[in-house]
């Protein structure tokens, strides 16, 4: 008897658009072998959508579709990016509703969605990341001070948000309250981070078919300021698959990003940013519910090793079942 299984997709956050697109992947990918419900989850309702785009309302107290309340879900595929699916909230409530969810805990998606927290985290396990500095809205801003601790040019992010929304370049003093201000739009507390000059990887780690596994790298290559949204999601860089590394060079950020799994105690996808400088790793961030787009750069690295995708899907919800 085929499973029932609620696709999570949309979100609070500007990522919604994104995770919309990434839920649709993962539904026409599993359609066939589950009985899978397209679940937007939204700011003002959480809607079932069927295949003809008629919206039925979501019992948010039970997860019950109200229109077919006899419908129990055997697990939850999470797609969501930014809030609730990368904060916890959605971790905690279906861990109390007793369904499984596919990826990471409350714990460690809570975690890991925050940049400072998380790279503070990791430091004691020796993982390395930029020179930093840290502010909190309200705070007085000594732009002097900034300076002294990361030098110029610098990059001023939100700590909590995701597809480089709230992110700037900053090579001016005097634009540093302008990036703070796009960043306090994003959140409330905001990581200032050194320059770092090199090239820019991302290491998609999964668990997979009973193994932990780093994924081929994927070198990331833009004329744009940094990998914004435009070079994300509108063409604007050259994503390289396998990445152009030294055999060496491969192995060492390999072995980096899949103790970082292990440390966080990761579970499902996960994908993580590095910046490769004179032979040092340093870790920008790591995401629990990477985009599964067809742009997205994860399912080209699953696409590189061989993995298909309704598989690498399937296998996450079996890993959360069981």
């Amino acid at each position: 008897m085929k499973k029932n299984i609620a696709i999570l997709m949309g979100g609070y956050s500007k990522e919604y658009k994104i995770s919309l697109e990434s839920g649709k992947v993962v539904f026409n990918n599993l359609k066939n072998i589950f009985n899978c419900y397209k679940i937007h989850i939204l700011k003002d309702n959480w809607l079932y959508v069927d295949e003809e785009n008629t919206e039925f309302l979501v019992n948010k107290g039970e997860f019950k579709i109200l229109e077919k309340p006899e419908i129990k879900f055997d697990c939850a595929f999470n797609a969501v990016h930014g809030s609730p699916g990368e904060d916890g909230e959605l971790q905690q409530y279906f861990s109390k509703l007793n369904i499984p969810i596919t990826g990471c805990g409350e714990f460690q998606s809570r975690l890991t969605f925050d940049k400072v927290k998380c790279l503070e985290f990791l430091k004691p396990h020796g993982i390395k990341s930029a020179n930093s500095f840290v502010i909190s809205k309200g705070d007085n801003v000594d732009t002097n001070k900034i300076i002294d601790q990361v030098g110029l040019p610098c990059f001023v992010k939100a700590s909590r948000s995701g597809s480089s929304y709230g992110i700037s370049k900053v090579s001016k003093k005097e634009d540093i309250d302008k990036a703070l201000e796009i960043a306090f739009k994003e959140d409330s507390q905001v990581l200032i981070e050194s320059f770092l000059d090199g090239t820019e990887v991302s290491v998609g780690v999964i668990s997979y078919d009973n193994e932990i596994l780093a994924l081929p790298i994927t070198e990331i290559v833009t004329d744009n300021d940094f990998f914004d949204y435009n070079a994300k999601y509108k063409g604007q860089a050259d994503e390289i698959t396998p990445a152009r590394l030294s055999h060496e060079m491969t192995l060492k950020i390999k072995s980096i990003a899949k103790k970082i799994y292990h440390i966080l105690d990761m579970k499902g996808f996960s994908r993580s940013e590095f910046i490769i400088q004179n032979n040092d790793i340093f870790l920008l961030e790591v995401n629990s519910v990477p985009g599964l787009t067809s742009e997205s750069i994860l399912p080209k690295q699953a696409n590189a090793s061989e993995i298909e995708l309704k598989d690498l899907f399937t296998n996450a919800i079996n890993e959360a079942i069981n």
